[in-house]
């Protein structure tokens, strides 16, 4: 269950391991490859070059890739179990986490994730319509690239997006943005932002970008030294932010547009608009300190009861993705993440639980929303392995000795209850579809965003 790179490696992996295999990829999407797809930046298209070998997954004579079934509405997890010798869970993460301070729920606060499936052409979120005119000012909470990301599509020219696979929507949106200034608000210091040097030379590269960073934001401790000394890639980003912080790299002229990083500063409250109700016009943060954990050792953000006040008209929340459970699914809400031992399901986040016999788990739904694509490649070798092992103790075949229905009996039940399916070939006519409108547009390919036209092509 899930299209996006641990469910195609995971396929992958079984097909070289087992000859005899059959693999069904299934997805609630109608369009396989996840937050390749979805998640990657349109001006990366570099990183979505992955893609050609997942389609050569999917044209295997032993895969099928089945889109447009959702776990828990189309078919139950134990209606899965019933079918397949062995189910491997791969959705990834489809929420995101809560600040948990007051104003949240107000308008012009999103999720980055959500403002990320926007320009991404993502068929939850094309009706988002982020307001982008009515003020200067964006906030972003978080520090990792995810919140670089959204940071670049605000502030880059769209001249130079016009030509990536970003959503028409999306790009008309910012042609008319009167974005100027993006403050990225982090809880810690320069030595612990969680970017990687690659993005972040990126952001400081954008054409005509005035950076602003705090001098004092900069100094380090002793215990920022011994980090940084110990870390090559975190000492990588404190060069170039500490580069980018010099005062002639700092001098704005008007109208330029401005990126500020604001290190030790932790979200208090959402101040709501004074003339417009219901609306956020600002963020109440507190300034931290750094202390360090007895527990991990860890350097950790500790408030000073000093507050601060940012005026903005639009929030975005780069804090974490978040998997969602689905009933029958073990689940230790506290960490995200399906308990499991090297990818094998458990029945509980506790010490006393017992293996789900053929019940698996892989990606981000496995570890927590952390790494890079290539990540799930080592993330779906163990998983694999573990599957290997339960084959050859015979755990995973059915102990009634008799063959499971598998792709069969999914596609008699899906069929029973009038869910259309849409096969990999289906994908073919949605994608052979979006380069031919992106050629018009001289432009990669132009996304399909409702589920009505994306449906409508890859059955026709």
């Amino acid at each position: 269950m899930g299209s996006g790179p641990a469910g195609f490696y995971t396929a992958d992996k079984i097909l070289k391991a087992h000859e005899g295999a059959e693999v069904d990829i299934v997805d609630r999407l109608p369009t396989p490859f996840g937050l390749v797809r979805s998640g990657v930046a349109p001006d990366h298209p570099e990183t979505k070059i992955v893609t050609n070998q997942f389609s050569r997954v999917a044209q295997n004579g032993r895969c099928s890739f089945i889109g447009n079934v959702s776990l828990g509405a189309s078919i139950s997890l134990a209606e899965l179990r019933e079918l397949y010798d062995a189910v491997v869970l791969s959705y990834g993460a489809e929420s995101d986490q809560a600040l948990g301070i007051p104003g949240e729920e107000l308008s012009g606060i999103y999720a980055a994730r959500e403002f990320v499936w926007w320009y991404n052409g993502h068929p939850d979120c094309r009706n988002l319509a982020p307001d982008l005119k009515s003020s200067d000012t964006a906030v972003i909470i978080g520090q990792g690239n995810v919140a670089l990301d959204v940071a670049r599509i605000l502030l880059r020219p769209t001249t130079e997006l016009a030509t990536t696979d970003i959503s028409s929507h999306a790009l008309a949106a910012l042609s008319e943005s009167s974005i100027r200034k993006v403050y990225l608000v982090g809880r810690r210091g320069a030595a612990q932002a969680a970017f990687t040097a690659k993005e972040l030379r990126e952001v400081l590269g954008i054409k005509d970008l005035s950076i602003e960073i705090l001098q004092a934001d900069l100094s380090k401790t002793p215990a920022d030294e011994e980090e940084l000394k110990n870390n090559r890639i975190k000492r990588r980003i404190h060069e170039l932010l500490s580069k980018a912080a010099t005062p002639a790299a700092s001098i704005c002229s008007p109208g330029q547009k401005e990126l500020h990083f604001v290190f030790f500063r932790k979200p208090d409250r959402f101040l709501e608009s004074d003339c417009r109700s219901g609306q956020v016009a600002g963020l109440r943060v507190e300034r931290t300190i750094l202390k360090e954990d007895v527990g991990s050792g860890r350097q950790i953000a500790v408030g000073t009861g000093l507050f601060d006040e940012m005026e903005c008209g639009l929030v975005l929340k780069s804090v974490g993705y978040k998997s969602i459970h689905v009933d029958g699914l073990p689940f230790d809400h506290r960490k995200g993440i399906v308990p499991n031992i090297q990818g094998r399901v458990l029945s509980e986040a506790s010490g006393n639980a017992q293996v789900e016999i053929g019940l698996y788990v892989c990606g981000w739904l496995k570890r927590g929303p952390t790494g890079i694509i290539a990540t799930n490649l080592y993330c779906a070798e163990e998983t694999v392995a573990s599957i290997s092992e339960d084959v050859v103790r015979g755990v995973v075949t059915s102990r009634s000795g008799l063959s499971k229905l598998g792709r069969q009996g999914l596609l008699e039940l899906l069929d029973n209850r009038n869910v259309k399916i849409v096969p990999f070939g289906g994908w073919e006519k949605i994608d052979n579809e979006e380069k031919r409108r992106g050629s018009l547009k001289n432009k990669p390919r132009e996304k399909l965003t409702s589920w009505q036209d994306l449906l409508k092509v890859a059955t026709t």
